[in-house]
Protein backbone atom coordinates (compact mmCIF):
# COMPACT_ATOMS: atom_id res chain seq x y z
CA UNK A 1 0.00 0.00 0.00
CA UNK A 2 1.32 3.47 -0.88
CA UNK A 3 1.41 5.38 2.41
CA UNK A 4 3.08 8.50 1.02
CA UNK A 5 -0.16 10.23 0.06
CA UNK A 6 -2.05 9.53 3.29
CA UNK A 7 -2.23 11.94 6.21
CA UNK A 8 -3.07 9.45 8.96
CA UNK A 9 -3.94 5.84 9.75
CA UNK A 10 -7.64 6.41 10.49
CA UNK A 11 -8.85 4.52 7.43
CA UNK A 12 -9.68 0.94 8.27
CA UNK A 13 -7.86 -0.53 5.25
CA UNK A 14 -4.68 1.41 6.12
CA UNK A 15 -4.87 0.33 9.74
CA UNK A 16 -5.49 -3.30 8.76
CA UNK A 17 -2.59 -3.20 6.30
CA UNK A 18 -0.28 -1.84 9.01
CA UNK A 19 -1.44 -4.54 11.40
CA UNK A 20 -0.72 -7.30 8.89
CA UNK A 21 2.64 -5.76 8.06
CA UNK A 22 3.96 -5.11 11.58
CA UNK A 23 2.12 -7.19 14.21
CA UNK A 24 4.29 -10.29 13.96
CA UNK A 25 7.57 -8.34 14.06
CA UNK A 26 6.33 -6.30 16.98
CA UNK A 27 5.25 -9.43 18.86
CA UNK A 28 8.67 -11.01 18.27
CA UNK A 29 10.43 -7.86 19.47
CA UNK A 30 8.50 -7.85 22.75
CA UNK A 31 8.81 -11.62 23.16
CA UNK A 32 12.59 -11.33 22.87
CA UNK A 33 12.64 -8.59 25.48
CA UNK A 34 10.23 -10.24 27.90
CA UNK A 35 10.47 -13.95 27.24
CA UNK A 36 6.69 -14.11 27.56
CA UNK A 37 4.71 -14.61 24.35
CA UNK A 38 1.34 -13.97 26.04
CA UNK A 39 2.56 -10.66 27.43
CA UNK A 40 3.94 -9.82 23.99
CA UNK A 41 0.58 -10.52 22.36
CA UNK A 42 -1.21 -8.35 24.89
CA UNK A 43 1.24 -5.48 24.46
CA UNK A 44 1.03 -5.65 20.66
CA UNK A 45 -2.74 -5.50 20.88
CA UNK A 46 -2.52 -2.57 23.28
CA UNK A 47 -0.03 -0.75 21.01
CA UNK A 48 -2.40 -1.08 18.05
CA UNK A 49 -5.32 0.14 20.18
CA UNK A 50 -3.29 3.21 21.18
CA UNK A 51 -2.42 3.82 17.55
CA UNK A 52 -6.12 3.65 16.64
CA UNK A 53 -7.00 6.02 19.48
CA UNK A 54 -4.42 8.49 18.13
CA UNK A 55 -4.91 7.66 14.46
CA UNK A 56 -5.29 11.29 13.37
CA UNK A 57 -1.83 12.09 14.76
CA UNK A 58 -0.03 9.10 13.23
CA UNK A 59 1.21 9.25 9.66
CA UNK A 60 1.32 5.85 7.93
CA UNK A 61 5.00 6.34 7.07
CA UNK A 62 5.76 6.76 10.81
CA UNK A 63 3.42 4.03 12.05
CA UNK A 64 6.09 1.35 12.47
CA UNK A 65 8.25 3.60 14.61
CA UNK A 66 5.22 4.72 16.59
CA UNK A 67 4.13 1.11 17.25
CA UNK A 68 7.58 -0.06 18.35
CA UNK A 69 7.98 2.96 20.65
CA UNK A 70 4.55 2.45 22.21
CA UNK A 71 5.09 -1.30 22.65
CA UNK A 72 8.52 -0.76 24.20
CA UNK A 73 7.10 1.83 26.62
CA UNK A 74 4.27 -0.53 27.54
CA UNK A 75 6.83 -3.27 28.18
CA UNK A 76 8.94 -0.97 30.37
CA UNK A 77 5.83 0.03 32.33
CA UNK A 78 5.02 -3.66 32.83
CA UNK A 79 8.55 -4.35 34.08
CA UNK A 80 8.29 -1.42 36.48
CA UNK A 81 4.96 -2.69 37.83
CA UNK A 82 6.49 -6.15 38.31
CA UNK A 83 9.41 -4.62 40.21
CA UNK A 84 6.99 -2.83 42.52
CA UNK A 85 4.98 -6.02 42.99
CA UNK A 86 8.15 -8.04 43.68
CA UNK A 87 9.37 -5.38 46.11
CA UNK A 88 6.05 -5.49 47.95
CA UNK A 89 6.04 -9.30 48.10
CA UNK A 90 9.65 -9.33 49.28
CA UNK A 91 9.02 -6.74 51.97
CA UNK A 92 5.82 -8.52 52.98
CA UNK A 93 7.65 -11.82 53.50
CA UNK A 94 10.31 -10.12 55.63
CA UNK A 95 7.88 -8.49 58.03
CA UNK A 96 7.80 -11.62 60.19
CA UNK A 97 11.53 -11.39 60.92
CA UNK A 98 12.65 -9.12 63.72
CA UNK A 99 15.70 -7.22 62.54
CA UNK A 100 17.59 -4.28 63.91
CA UNK A 101 16.87 -0.86 62.37
CA UNK A 102 20.50 -0.64 61.23
CA UNK A 103 20.25 -3.99 59.44
CA UNK A 104 17.00 -2.93 57.77
CA UNK A 105 18.57 0.36 56.65
CA UNK A 106 21.64 -1.41 55.24
CA UNK A 107 19.46 -3.98 53.53
CA UNK A 108 17.36 -1.22 51.91
CA UNK A 109 20.49 0.66 50.80
CA UNK A 110 21.87 -2.53 49.26
CA UNK A 111 18.59 -3.23 47.47
CA UNK A 112 18.51 0.30 46.05
CA UNK A 113 22.14 0.04 44.88
CA UNK A 114 21.44 -3.35 43.33
CA UNK A 115 18.38 -2.05 41.45
CA UNK A 116 20.39 0.94 40.23
CA UNK A 117 23.25 -1.31 39.16
CA UNK A 118 20.90 -3.61 37.25
CA UNK A 119 19.25 -0.59 35.62
CA UNK A 120 22.68 0.72 34.61
CA UNK A 121 23.56 -2.48 32.75
CA UNK A 122 23.38 -2.30 28.94
CA UNK A 123 20.03 -3.60 27.72
CA UNK A 124 21.39 -6.85 26.24
CA UNK A 125 23.15 -7.75 29.51
CA UNK A 126 20.20 -6.65 31.67
CA UNK A 127 17.72 -8.75 29.67
CA UNK A 128 19.84 -11.90 29.98
CA UNK A 129 20.53 -11.27 33.68
CA UNK A 130 16.87 -10.69 34.57
CA UNK A 131 15.61 -13.59 32.47
CA UNK A 132 18.05 -15.89 34.26
CA UNK A 133 17.87 -14.56 37.80
CA UNK A 134 14.27 -13.34 38.00
CA UNK A 135 12.44 -15.53 35.46
CA UNK A 136 14.66 -18.54 36.34
CA UNK A 137 15.19 -19.35 32.66
CA UNK A 138 18.05 -21.57 31.63
CA UNK A 139 20.70 -20.25 29.24
CA UNK A 140 19.34 -22.49 26.47
CA UNK A 141 15.83 -21.05 26.89
CA UNK A 142 17.17 -17.49 26.89
CA UNK A 143 19.18 -18.21 23.75
CA UNK A 144 16.06 -19.48 21.97
CA UNK A 145 13.96 -16.50 23.07
CA UNK A 146 16.56 -13.92 22.07
CA UNK A 147 17.56 -15.80 18.94
CA UNK A 148 21.24 -15.92 19.93
CA UNK A 149 23.64 -18.73 20.77
CA UNK A 150 23.96 -20.25 24.22
CA UNK A 151 27.59 -19.07 24.24
CA UNK A 152 26.39 -15.50 23.65
CA UNK A 153 24.03 -15.84 26.62
CA UNK A 154 26.90 -17.15 28.77
CA UNK A 155 29.12 -14.25 27.72
CA UNK A 156 26.41 -11.66 28.40
CA UNK A 157 25.67 -13.18 31.79
CA UNK A 158 29.36 -13.19 32.66
CA UNK A 159 29.70 -9.53 31.65
CA UNK A 160 26.59 -8.61 33.67
CA UNK A 161 27.92 -10.35 36.78
CA UNK A 162 31.32 -8.71 36.40
CA UNK A 163 29.72 -5.28 36.05
CA UNK A 164 27.55 -5.87 39.12
CA UNK A 165 30.57 -7.05 41.15
CA UNK A 166 32.52 -3.93 40.17
CA UNK A 167 29.68 -1.70 41.28
CA UNK A 168 29.34 -3.66 44.54
CA UNK A 169 33.09 -3.34 45.30
CA UNK A 170 33.03 0.42 44.65
CA UNK A 171 30.32 0.97 47.24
Amino acid sequence: MDYQRMDNVCKEEVYKSLFLEHAEHLRNFITYKSGDIELARDLVQEAFVKMWQNCKKVKPTKAKSYLFTIANNLFLNTVQREKVKLKFETSKSHTHDIKSPQYLMEEEEFRVRLEQAISALPEDLRIVFLMNRIDKKKYREIAELLNISTKAVEKRMSKALLALRKIHKNV
